[in-house]
């Protein structure tokens, strides 16, 4: 199956975190946070303004992304665990 987000809607895949800390303490899984990077795997066409001009998505399929804990809706799609969120609920983009 392959989703297509409409209007200002992006399609986000977790970035899983490290499960073990920098002096080798292993994290259990019930015990770590949920990751709040991810990938963007899809994005919609854009947000129609007042005037009913198209707005695009400032951010591009491939990008890297910062998000809070419980933004958007998490749907499961081939097994895979994925996001489905607003543009706006998006914090920031991580350059490399």
């Amino acid at each position: 199956m392959k989703l297509r987000p409409l209007h200002d809607r992006v399609i986000v895949k977790r970035i899983e975190s490290e499960t073990k800390t920098a002096s080798g303490i292993v994290i259990p899984d019930n015990a770590a946070e949920k990751p709040d990077q991810g990938e963007i795997l899809a994005v919609g066409p854009g947000k129609k303004n007042d005037k009913g001009d198209l707005s695009p998505v400032g951010v591009k399929v491939g990008d890297r992304v910062l998000f809070g804990k419980y933004s958007g809706q998490t749907v499961k799609v081939d097994g895979e665990e994925l996001l489905v969120m607003k543009e706006e609920d998006l914090f920031a983009v991580v350059e490399k």
